[in-house]
């Protein structure tokens, strides 16, 4: 208002002059004007500048993808061109050394002792591995097609970590030495490998030996953990102790494949909101033979059931038809775990994975689930291989860390996951593992806050939008009519599964309390289950058996006054054989005890 008032003082003064003045009237004016537009100009600049200068400017790698987004964004197929990426040569086999090409080694007969000692020390055939060379070659398991793909060639630098616990030595260094063989150097910035308190003796100064006479200077980290922190925690810290643009987690007994990384890094440069997942081979455990998981240019995705076990099936079509070449990547709702590569600074965004979820078991669906339906997505990539070992069991228990959490820690982790993504379907699984919902998942606070700050979607737009093929095989379960240890009114005892695998006899013995293999489900449809498995039964035995895929009902009925396990389509009841501890179906007769059986529901004690 100061300076309009100026302006029009200014402007009557000049013309109170007369007209004679009026050229000297206009200069002065002109002049006038200028000056303020210079002004204005100058005070303009310096605006510009300061919010230019102080405002926070891309670092990293945002300016990493700032530059990649003018570049070719995708990978470019040349038919019958050998790709940018792909050897000139190939390996050259030489089949009188033990192990090579992927070719089975069978360990002498006089050392049998000391591979029984390592399958129990191991849960594989390390005196195998021994024999083998850790640089030795493997067979290309990929499709032809993916041979002539062209990769950009600034893709993100990568940091491969992997975490270890009391694992054979041969078996982790052949992991490393594959990964820094088979990887375009320009790309892999380190290798990251998180020891998780191992206690054998090769594993300390030998293994520091190995790495410094074997490997450049800094290409191989080995950080160690002071106490016991389990896989899921051990990668996490592993991921932020990297520095690779992308953070790319590998078992510990993995053999990679040719050209196996340019393909996982090529989808997360063009969005780095994008998991990479390789398509894993098969080595066994015995052997080290390797050989192909799926054959026939198959092509399979990552689901699950309600009880969180993970599931694969074939592609569905909606994925076959948004590809223009078979050899190309395609989406899935999860994953098994266990490799796959993300972007380092979007995995840390995402909170790494749970802190609350113990040592192994539903890190997967927990990643998945965060991923997708936080914005992101999960690729599976045909064209990149990787062979993993996969053990006859585990050889080593959780250690303290299993009296962390009342009940099975696995189960445990499960409700987390649950409870914090899965929204109303979180119901199914209780209606899967009706004891789960005794068990206390700790603290879940920090992650729901989590989720709300990411903004992410609901478990249904999930399961319509992205795991829609998950309801065609494993459909929502009715709810549970009765459940608990199916116990007999002769002696007390429990239908037991003997934890054997179907096809199998369930028959009688002394009831435990833990649940497990003596934990029956009886569903609104008739429908007996046992885990994942179902229940039959004929005149001559009780049968564990294969649930049909994508069924919910079944034969049973349980009469409540009678106290009988009633089979509708045979018409007869179940009866216990006191004598051989044995089940079988009987025609139904009432009042006789060796046809009566009842539901006990289990609770977890405080214990």
């Amino acid at each position: 208002q100061i300076s309009r008032s100026c302006d029009a003082a200014a402007l009557l003064s000049l013309h109170s002059q007369g007209t004679n003045h009026q050229p000297a009237i206009v200069m002065k004016l002109m002049n006038f004007r200028r000056s303020r537009i210079i002004k204005l100009i100058l005070v303009g600049v310096l605006v510009i500048f300061g919010v230019t200068f102080f405002l926070p400017k891309p670092t990293g790698i945002e300016t990493q993808y700032q530059k990649r987004k003018k570049a070719a964004p995708l990978p470019v197929f040349k038919d019958k061109v050998l790709g940018n990426f792909e050897p000139a040569v190939a390996d050259v086999v030489d089949k009188r050394k033990p192990g090579e090409g992927g070719f089975p080694y069978h360990t002498p007969p006089k050392l049998k002792n000391n591979v029984a000692h390592s399958n129990m020390e191991y849960g594989m055939n390390v005196v195998a591995s021994d024999h083998i060379s850790p640089n030795r070659t493997i067979p290309d398991m990929r499709l032809q097609e993916c041979k002539y793909w062209d990769y950009p060639t600034d893709l993100p630098t990568t940091s491969v970590v992997v975490v270890f616990h009391n694992e054979g030595l041969s078996v982790l260094m052949r992991t490393v030495h594959s990964v820094i063989n088979r990887s375009p150097r320009q790309f892999l910035k380190e290798v990251v490998l998180v020891d998780d308190y191992s206690d054998k003796e090769n594993l300390k100064g030998e293994l520091e030996t190995y790495i410094a006479r074997n490997f450049p200077v800094g290409l191989v980290r080995l950080l160690r953990n002071e106490e016991r922190q389990g896989l899921i925690r051990s990668r996490s810290y592993g991921a932020e102790q990297s520095v690779g643009d992308v953070v790319l987690f590998l078992d510990a007994h993995c053999e990679v494949g040719i050209n196996w990384l340019p393909p996982l890094l090529a989808p997360i440069r063009a969005n780095r909101y994008t998991m990479t997942v390789p398509v894993i081979d098969g080595i066994d455990k015995d052997t080290f033979e390797y050989r192909p998981v799926y054959h026939g240019g198959q092509h399979f995705r990552g689901i699950f059931e309600w009880g969180m076990l993970y599931k694969e099936i074939e592609i569905p079509e909606e994925e076959i038809k948004r590809r223009k070449y078979h050899s190309e990547p395609y989406k899935s709702p999860t994953h098994a775990g266990g490799l796959f590569a993300i972007d380092r600074k979007y995995f840390l965004k995402l909170g790494g994975y749970d802190p609350g979820l113990l040592v192994w078991g539903g890190e997967n669906f927990e990643l998945s689930f965060k991923i997708w339906q936080c914005g992101g997505s999960i690729y599976w990539v045909p064209c990149s291989r990787v062979g993993h070992v996969y053990r006859g069991f585990m050889p080593y228990s959780f250690g303290k860390l299993a009296h962390k959490r009342k009940g099975p820690i696995v189960t445990v982790n499960y409700k987390r996951v649950v409870e914090v993504w899965m929204d109303e379907y979180k119901e199914y699984f209780y209606t899967r593992e009706p004891m789960a919902r005794h068990y206390d998942p700790g603290d879940l606070s920090g992650q729901l806050k989590l989720r709300q700050s990411l903004g992410c979607k609901g478990f249904d737009w999930f399961m319509k939008n992205v795991s829609y093929d998950v309801l065609k095989n494993f459909p929502l379960l009715p709810r549970n009519i009765h459940w608990g240890e199916i116990r007999t009114m002769v002696t007390g005892q429990c239908l037991d599964t003997m934890n054997a695998h179907p096809p199998s006899t369930v028959s009688v013995s002394s009831c435990h309390g833990t649940g497990g293999n003596q934990i029956f489900r009886l569903n609104a449809e008739g429908q007996l289950g046992v885990g994942e498995r179902c229940v039959d039964a004929s005149s001559h035995s009780m049968q564990l058996v294969f649930c049909s895929l994508g069924t919910v009902d079944g034969p049973w009925e349980y009469r409540v006054e009678a106290k009988q396990l009633y089979h509708k389509p045979q018409k007869k009841c179940l009866e216990y054989n006191k004598d051989d501890s044995s089940v079988r179906l009987r025609e139904c007769a009432d009042g006789v005890d060796r046809q009566k059986w009842t539901f006990k529901e289990i609770v977890p004690s405080d214990d």
